[in-house]
């Protein structure tokens, strides 16, 4: 997550006089959050940060992050915002769920979000559910089949958090049974299943 400082910066004044107004509202009472949420890319503006990311996915990053709620109660308010929000709100919460676990002990009360955007085959929030904080709360089962949807849908690995610390030879076996699979069905097998394998300490499949 970019800091505040390089938000600031990305921001007018009229958007940063918002932000700051938007976060305090949002800490006196977090029903606000509902309708700020969406209001942040007319508030803040359609630019990028240095990072590539949206200024307004990171301002409503901001405003989770100034709620008054902790680990539940704070992963049921993200879960509506989730689900009643358009394709860019969504990935605002997904990629603001590991500074809600650090900042406000969001614990696995986000994982809700996560395995609902793994479901989906939006390319787009399976990468983001595939981020820091599902490679820190996923057990090592829900870890693997978010490894493997990536491979499925196209979403390169390499985008996948905390791969090269929990390839494991489970993973490496569903691995080489998926290339197995295509090559009976004379399909070409992604070359990220051998990115898998190798980081897994596998050669063959």
């Amino acid at each position: 997550m970019p800091s505040d400082r390089i938000l600031d910066e990305a921001l007018d004044a009229a958007g940063r006089a918002w932000l700051a107004d938007a976060e305090a509202r949002c800490a006196a009472d977090p029903d606000a959050v509902a309708r700020l949420f969406p209001a942040a890319r007319r508030a803040c503006g359609r630019g990028t940060l240095p990072t590539g990311r949206p200024v307004a996915e990171a301002a409503r990053i901001r405003l989770l992050l100034a709620l008054p709620l902790r680990g539940e109660e704070l992963g049921r308010a993200a879960f509506d915002l989730y689900r009643h929000g358009d394709t860019a709100e969504r990935l605002a919460v997904l990629r603001g769920l590991d500074p809600l676990d650090h900042h406000r002990a969001l614990g696995e009360a986000g994982l809700p979000i996560v395995r609902d955007a793994l479901r989906t085959n939006d390319t787009r929030l399976i990468e983001a559910a595939a981020g820091p904080y599902a490679a820190a709360r996923l057990d090592d089962d829900a870890y693997r089949q978010a490894v493997l949807k990536c491979v499925f849908v196209g979403v390169p690995v390499t985008s996948v958090a905390g791969l090269a610390d929990r390839a494991d030879g489970e993973l490496a076996r569903m691995a080489a049974d998926h290339a197995r699979e295509r090559r009976a069905a004379g399909r070409d097998v992604p070359p990220d299943v051998e990115r898998i394998l190798r980081l897994a300490g596998e050669r063959e499949f």
